[in-house]
């Protein structure tokens, strides 16, 4: 869910479906009455729905269960957010703002490549996307360019509300985390090659079959 709403511009397809049937609704009754059709008018139809909707989206996301930081960020300016005429979602930015990528947390917790949390760059003891952003000393020259933009705060809500406002802001934040994550990565890649890592991999990986060599019935 979160991915999702990072990345896409236009409600749930079952939302924007309905969107569409009401629309073509108004526009058969009219047109059985006779009605005259101007494109502006069913413009205008379009436009009422999409805001109908997009109510019906915000109360949606009011209790989600999973991306819970991303949607809480989201959703106070979901109607900025999609309704922007600026800002393509890239792959690394994507990262920053869902906090699913190369970050210390995710990569011990979730995706299990690595044995703690621990921020490889500055030694913090939890590597997180608010981490990589905010606080990691390693990216200090990066975040002053981005600061100049988007202002001090750079907690998610304000980075989101800034994005969803301002074009600058939104080229600030996909200029940072095309730096930062890239370079993440590079170090990632090298880590694993490492002889000692792999070999964590590999014993991770054994356990991983003996649990469920043992959930197999005999």
């Amino acid at each position: 869910m979160a991915e999702y709403l990072v990345g896409e511009k236009v409600p749930p397809w079952d939302l924007e479906a309905k969107v569409l049937a009401n629309v073509y609704r108004r526009t058969a009754e009219a047109r059985a009455r006779g009605t005259g059709l101007e494109l502006e008018i069913i413009a205008r139809w379009r436009q009422e729905s999409r805001r109908d909707i997009l109510r019906t989206w915000t109360e949606r996301l009011e209790d989600p269960s999973a991306g819970v930081l991303t949607i809480g960020a989201i959703r106070p300016v979901l109607s900025e957010w999609t309704s922007r005429g600026h800002g393509t979602i890239t792959y690394c930015l994507t990262q920053v703002l869902s906090g699913h990528g190369c970050f210390g947390r995710y990569l011990w917790k979730v995706a299990r490549r690595k044995p703690t949390a621990e921020c490889t760059h500055c030694g913090a003891v939890e590597d997180t996307a608010a981490h990589t952003l905010s606080e990691c000393a390693a990216w200090t020259e990066q975040r002053a360019r981005l600061v100049a933009v988007v202002g001090a705060d750079l907690s998610l809500p304000a980075a989101v509300r800034a994005m969803a406002c301002d074009a600058s802001a939104w080229r600030a934040m996909s200029t940072f985390s095309q730096e930062v994550i890239s370079r993440k990565e590079e170090a990632e890649r090298a880590r694993e090659v490492d002889p000692l890592a792999a070999q964590m991999r590999r014993r991770r990986a054994g356990r991983r079959r003996l649990a469920h060599d043992r959930r197999i019935p005999p």
